[in-house]
């Protein structure tokens, strides 16, 4: 069971949700600065701040099957989770753009992240789980707002979850953070 989701824009989830992607990169709501407060999550897609010109151009057809799979006003969809298998604060601005090839978003919005109030910007390497049943709930007020955690009014079972990335995929991108954020390991 799980009672805390995680959220982001709808486009990062659908791509989360399909293996596209096992990242996340998080700076923090316009009233939060970030931290990784749990480990194991709901993806709550978010419709609000999403922008085309926030993400990757190939990923455009992946923001209008987002967009497609809107649930009705009122209801909330949640189908996977995560688990965060490492944390890496990356505090130049570099390294975060060298990772754009395992990720969706834009140089610009990571740009825009990483430059947010003080430089720097957390990268999370996720396993994400399709489960075995989608949940929708009311989307109540306490949801609302630019937060990046919101605890949900009742936990919602994970049992028959099935991982969307196989183990190697999860030890290759693993590797190729340890390579590109943590140079000190080539040594």
């Amino acid at each position: 069971m799980l009672k805390h989701a995680f959220k982001e824009w709808s486009v990062i989830c659908k791509a989360l949700a399909q293996g596209k992607q096992a990242l996340i990169l998080r700076k923090g709501g316009i009233d939060e600065s970030f931290a990784v407060e749990h480990t194991r999550f709901w993806l709550f897609p978010t419709y609000t701040h999403q922008q085309r010109d926030g993400i990757q151009p190939e990923a455009l057809a992946l923001l209008e099957e987002a967009q497609g799979d809107k649930p009705p006003a009122g209801i909330v969809r949640l189908s996977h989770f995560a688990e965060v298998s490492g944390a890496y604060h990356v505090h130049a601005l570099t390294p975060a753009l060298l990772l754009a090839h395992l990720h969706l978003w834009s140089e610009e919005t990571v740009r825009k992240r990483f430059e947010y109030r003080t430089p720097g910007i957390y990268v999370l390497p996720v396993r994400v789980y399709r489960a075995k049943e989608i949940h929708e709930l009311p989307d109540t007020a306490h949801y609302q707002g630019c937060k990046s955690w919101v605890e949900l009014d009742h936990a919602l079972p994970i049992e028959g979850a099935v991982p969307v990335l196989s183990d190697k995929d999860m030890e290759d991108l693993h590797r190729q953070l340890d390579l590109l954020l943590n140079p000190t390991t080539l040594v």
